[in-house]
């Protein structure tokens, strides 16, 4: 397996495939760089170089009692993005994958990044607070952070309905969708899924949106239950001096995987535009 050593000790593990263009796949809570296997294969295909990370205590990286915020996830991508030399690179983030990608373009991402994606992401800041007042309440995040640590095989089952929108009437199952997502999960570290509920809820990106200056596509399903659009990707794409939005009418948090073929065709017009 392939794997980079960081500064404090802890193992990245990362996928690398093909040549081209480099595109960094940046995966979602609680999940792991196999979330992007429908645009890992597409892209390779495309001519692309793909590449797609386990966060620390996330999949196959090190299991690490701390680190689990945005600040190290981001200081861990610049690791990897400079032991694999990374130039002209387009990075993709999911979800809490997103907020990762905002925070690395902005610290670290000069002269190495061409663009970024933020796919159903949870910037510019989820959580309530004094300044974000139509925020989502404390007490939801707390509910999952009690089931996570208590309850974490049943809680990351039930999880996968709303994540794919698939408690929805009409919704075409699939249970091989939820067990690929619940394998993933079950792969990763309790106390990284833990801690990172407080990373993705309540890091606040703001300032990192508008320091950006790359071009950024921001892709939000209109029906996402998980990160609510009108929260996010609605408000991030307005702090952003080179964003463009699509937001898609009926899509749910985990489009990447339901409407595949939808999302690659926008990213690929993206890349090459």
């Amino acid at each position: 397996m392939s794997k980079i050593t960081v500064s404090d000790g802890t193992e990245i593990y990362y996928k690398d495939w093909g040549t081209g263009q480099p595109i960094v796949f940046h995966h979602g809570w609680p999940l792991s760089g196999d979330d992007w296997d429908g645009q890992m294969m597409f892209f390779l295909n495309q001519g692309f170089r793909v590449i797609a990370h386990d966060r620390r205590g996330h999949g196959r990286s090190s299991q690490t009692a701390d680190g689990h915020d945005m600040d190290t996830y981001a200081a861990d991508v610049a690791e990897l993005t400079k032991a694999l030399d990374l130039k002209d690179a387009i990075h993709v983030g999911h979800s809490t994958g997103g907020g990762e990608v905002i925070r690395y373009v902005a610290k670290y991402g000069q002269g190495r990044v061409a663009k970024a994606v933020l796919v159903s992401a949870v910037t510019p800041i989820m959580a309530q607070t004094e300044t974000n007042p139509d925020g989502i309440p404390m007490s939801v995040f707390d509910e999952i952070r009690e089931n996570t640590a208590t309850n974490r095989p049943q809680y990351f089952q039930d999880f996968t309905l709303p994540f794919y929108g698939y408690n929805r009437e009409g919704a075409k199952v699939s249970q091989g969708v939820r067990d690929n997502w619940w394998r993933q999960g079950m792969m990763g570290g309790i106390k990284a899924h833990h801690d990172c509920i407080k990373a993705f809820s309540q890091t606040d990106f703001t300032e990192d949106l508008k320091s950006v200056d790359v071009p950024v596509l921001v892709l939000h399903g209109e029906d996402d239950q998980i990160v609510p659009f009108p929260l996010t990707g609605a408000r991030a794409v307005k702090l952003l001096k080179n964003g463009k939005l699509i937001s898609y009418p009926g899509f749910p948090h985990g489009m990447p995987t339901t409407e595949a073929a939808t999302i690659n065709a926008d990213l690929l017009a993206f890349f090459k535009a």
